[in-house]
């Protein structure tokens, strides 16, 4: 297996971007893995939520992450997502993907069933049964109506050391995100899922960030988190503050919509979702356009 400290200090959820006509922007694509990389960003996690990864096909996902691997060329490392609400498919997903410049998988907790603590705990093992390279759980009970308790994360954390080997937690609940924290084993990475609290996160002994506003200000944000990371809390709370009312901003109106609408305000990428996400209301947009002028 690989060594987990690869997934310390900064993710980036990788957005895709698209053209007008609404199919794949590979060639921005690979500019924003570049851009991304030059500017800090430790490791890439694509296929996540803020990919709109179910508006993709299976060709289209495939293909996303073959460029993201060519563009990113090895120098960091590459997570990608592999998760769904039946076991049996996800499974099969993770048994027979292709890892070439893969280094980690991330698995969403299942959605819309809302299995019991022991259902979350049997798919994980499954999953973990037949990983090849470790996995990062995803706890974000807003999108999937199940949360995966902090007792669940750290059976399956003392279980399966070595394959699971961290958890984005983006509960929002902190006390449960301190409870994996205080009793996990050595070696298992506790990293935010949701950039407004990841300095709270760190402050408590996390290891990270896997951001979405990254992918508009990835200097600030990896600059913000590895301060933060070296208890430099001046420096992180400084960019912290700086960074907070975009944070907020880019969320209003669901992700990735208000981040998009940072980006192509840069100049970055066409704001262009697939339904049923629309891009950012005009107010909106004008109000992420005023705060971006903050952040150079």
């Amino acid at each position: 297996m690989m060594l987990t400290h690869q997934f310390t200090g900064t993710g980036v959820a990788v957005v895709t971007p698209f053209t007008q006509k609404g199919e794949i922007d590979f060639d921005k694509l690979e500019l924003h893995t570049d851009r991304l990389i030059k500017n800090g960003i430790n490791y890439l996690v694509v296929l996540g939520t803020t990919a709109e990864t179910p508006t993709l096909s299976a060709e289209e996902k495939s293909d996303v992450v073959r460029c993201v691997v060519n563009a990113g060329g090895g120098r960091v490392p590459l997570i990608v997502g592999a998760g769904g609400n039946d076991t049996r498919s996800t499974v099969e997903l993770v048994r027979t993907m292709k890892l070439e410049g893969i280094n980690g998988l991330l698995s969403v907790a299942p959605y819309y069933n809302k299995p019991s603590q022991e259902g979350m705990y049997q798919h994980f093992a499954a999953i973990a049964a037949v990983a090849e390279i470790p996995v990062m759980l995803y706890n974000v009970p807003g999108r999937t109506s199940s949360n995966i308790s902090s007792e669940t994360a750290l059976r399956l954390a003392n279980d399966f050391q070595g394959t699971i080997v961290a958890v984005k937690e983006a509960s929002g609940n902190l006390e449960q995100v301190m409870e994996i924290i205080r009793d996990r084993p050595e070696g298992f990475l506790v990293v935010s899922g949701d950039d407004s609290i990841t300095l709270l996160l760190i402050a408590a002994g996390g290891d990270g960030l896997v951001s979405v506003i990254g992918n508009a200000y990835p200097a600030l944000t990896s600059t913000m988190v590895a301060a933060a990371l070296e208890s430099a809390y001046d420096k992180a709370r400084e960019l912290h503050y700086k960074l907070f009312p975009m944070m907020k901003a880019i969320f209003r109106e669901g992700n990735p919509a208000g981040v998009k609408a940072s980006m192509e305000i840069q100049g970055w990428l066409e704001n262009v979702l697939r339904l049923p996400l629309i891009p950012a209301s005009k107010k909106l947009y004008q109000e992420i356009a005023r705060l971006d002028s903050f952040l150079h």
